[in-house]
């Protein structure tokens, strides 16, 4: 069989890690990596979702169900390690003997000065992994910022550190090819059209914002931008059209999934997170909103099969099946379906 990636371990990229909290100092390690994204949410009971990032450095944190701006959680993630991080005692991320979840992804440390657009950013960023997180200044004007990637992402995340505005998110599954639509982390909104992108698709080494929207150009405030390259066999972002029932779609990935985020674009419905440290076994009915501040999800209505080469939805709720409906996803290996080597991973 034909090599199929050269990315034969997609764990040293990214990696859900459960966690159990304690209220006192704990250090996670089993990450694989020193991640520079870490994403955090209380599975139990009602907690924001905390986004801290090695650009913006240790305790600073923003949260994917609010617009608002960055706070300081001087007892939230206090440090990077190498396999790892560490929580203070902050009861959202670290309630003693709750159950909580952290997504991990590798970019390359607190990043560099880029020069590449028109204006300059600070990176971090994985080339291999197709991954940079991008801080900059806003303008105000329309024009173009450095993402280091050497390759066009497919799928942009932007959101203001300095003041309350939505997370804005655009990508090439959303049907333009000039960027002329988004949707809101935030939010359960469906797509809309917007010239956020100042209606131009990023290029290999810039991406472009129009200067008269403050969610994510604004003169002077400070933003932060995750973007994403597809990677064959590692990371695969698409869309698929709802059957509203219980045998969904299959949607091929290329891999064996570790995380899906899926939203429908045609209706409002809420954001929905899978990954495969939370559900071991197929039929997987765990997820988590990152729009919602709510506790973890449970049972046969959110069904869904993580597979050796994608995956399947199992269940016809209208946040992953809706009848017609159109949705955009977001996904990353745990395995590729052939390695470099010729061979094949197994299913669950």
């Amino acid at each position: 069989m034909a090599a199929y990636t050269t990315v034969n371990d997609p764990t040293i990229y990214m990696n859900p890690v459960p966690y159990t909290g304690t209220e006192v100092t704990l250090s996670i390690t089993g990450v694989g990596f020193q991640p520079d994204l870490v994403w955090l949410k209380k599975r139990g009971n009602t907690s924001s979702h905390f986004w801290t990032d090695a650009v913006r450095g240790v305790t600073e944190t923003i949260y994917s169900d609010a617009n608002t701006a960055e706070t300081t959680e001087s007892e939230g993630l206090t440090a990077f390690g190498a396999d790892g991080f560490t929580l203070g005692d902050d009861y959202e991320i670290n309630q003693e003997d709750q159950v909580q979840m952290s997504w991990n992804w590798k970019a390359n440390g607190a990043g560099s000065s880029n020069g590449d657009g028109a204006q300059t950013t600070t990176v971090s960023v994985d080339t291999t992994a197709g991954f940079s997180i991008v801080k900059y200044d806003g303008t105000g004007t329309n024009t173009n910022f450095g993402h280091g990637l050497g390759v066009a992402p497919n799928v942009i995340l932007v959101k203001s550190t300095t003041g309350s505005h939505d997370w804005v998110l655009n990508g090439d599954f959303l049907g333009s090819t000039t960027w002329q639509h988004k949707l809101i982390l935030n939010t359960n909104a469906a797509k809309a059209t917007a010239d956020n992108f100042d209606d131009t698709k990023p290029t290999a080494s810039v991406f472009y914002l129009n200067g008269s929207h403050s969610t994510v150009n604004g003169s002077g405030e400070t933003y932060i931008a995750y973007c994403f390259a597809e990677k064959t066999g590692y990371s695969k972002f698409g869309s698929f059209t709802g059957n509203g029932n219980d045998n969904g779609p299959f949607v091929y990935t290329g891999f064996r999934p570790a995380w899906t985020m899926i939203k429908c674009t045609s209706a409002t419905d809420y954001w929905v997170v899978d990954d495969n440290k939370r559900s071991t076994f197929n039929v997987m009915q765990n997820t988590l909103n990152p729009d919602r501040t709510a506790a973890e999800y449970t049972g046969s209505a959110y069904g869904i099969d993580f597979l050796s080469n994608g995956f399947k939805i199992r269940n016809d709720d209208g946040q992953y099946n809706l009848s017609g409906g159109t949705f955009v996803y977001m996904a990353f290996a745990e395995a590729p379906f052939v390695n470099s080597e010729g061979v094949p991973c197994n299913a669950r």
